[in-house]
């Protein structure tokens, strides 16, 4: 299910969780962010971010046929104190870390 209502120029949505981390990187999102306590972490670059800080510019949630352990959600975000763009993609509903939980919530919510 896209999500991402910012871009415009998207024609269509990503039908895989692979289709939308590479949709993602065209577009400029080069970092691929961890969740690290309350920070995302870019290893390539060892940039790190407050979660609070990022700007989610956009959300992609796929839901699988079946299994509910098959939920992932992609996230295109920006730092804008450095100004890295990069992707989160995890794991959310029942096979989701609980410690994560929270972060993803607050995430979800600031996107627009």
């Amino acid at each position: 299910m896209d999500e991402s209502h910012s871009d415009p120029a998207h024609q269509h949505a990503p039908n895989t969780v692979t289709d939308a981390l590479e949709m993602l990187r065209g577009l400029g999102y080069t970092a691929d962010f961890q969740l690290d306590g309350d920070e995302l972490h870019s290893t390539g670059d060892d940039m790190r971010c407050r979660v609070g800080e990022a700007v989610v510019e956009h959300l992609y949630r796929f839901e699988g046929p079946s299994d509910p352990g098959d939920e992932m959600i992609v996230f295109g975000l920006h730092d804008p104190a450095t100004g890295v763009r990069g992707t989160l993609a995890t794991a959310y509903g029942l096979a989701a870390d609980p410690e994560l939980a929270g972060h993803l919530a607050d995430l979800s919510r600031r996107f627009g």
